[in-house]
């Protein structure tokens, strides 16, 4: 699938490794014991590798990454009705789900770059963090985004052994 499927909002997803391979995952401030590698929507007319770099800094803080691949697909989910409700009210648009364009970053910077509060620029998102395995990552994933984290850990699997 070359490009995003109608009525799906147009996302990218962040699976930043660092050196020992290990993935980036953050708990979210909104859902209890969900954890998730950083995401966001691409703005009109932005370049979903720009999209990425943005989105990493603004919920994380981290600026020190390179892209070094990207999933060949777009990945999609539905949101769960709850979850499809309170976004419907919090964007003022009705999507049936996601649909993500996803890269794997390398974090060459310091732990400490680090910053669940981002570049200030957004209201945070995240509460905590930690560098995780894939199957980590799969298993603190809320359910309905389960099989998209499966799919992008097979899709990256190469540079995560």
């Amino acid at each position: 699938m070359d490009t995003p499927p109608e009525g799906y909002r147009r996302n990218v997803g962040i699976c930043l490794i660092n050196p020992s391979k290990k993935i980036f995952a953050a708990s979210r401030l909104d859902i209890p014991d969900a954890w998730q590698m950083p995401q966001g929507g691409i703005d009109e007319n932005e370049d979903p590798r720009n999209a990425a770099i943005r989105e990493l800094e603004e919920e994380t803080g981290v600026t020190s990454a390179d892209i070094v691949a990207e999933a060949p697909f777009w990945l999609t989910y539905d949101f769960p009705p709850e979850v499809r409700q309170k976004l419907k009210l919090q964007w003022g648009s009705d999507w049936k789900g996601q649909a993500q364009k996803w890269f794997l970053l390398k974090f060459n910077g310091k732990d400490e770059e680090v910053n669940l509060l981002g570049n200030g620029t957004e209201k945070p998102e995240f509460g905590q963090w930690s560098w995780m395995s894939p199957q980590e990552i799969v298993n603190h994933a809320v359910d309905f985004k389960k099989p998209v984290y499966e799919q992008v850990m097979k899709a990256f699997s190469p540079y995560l052994e």
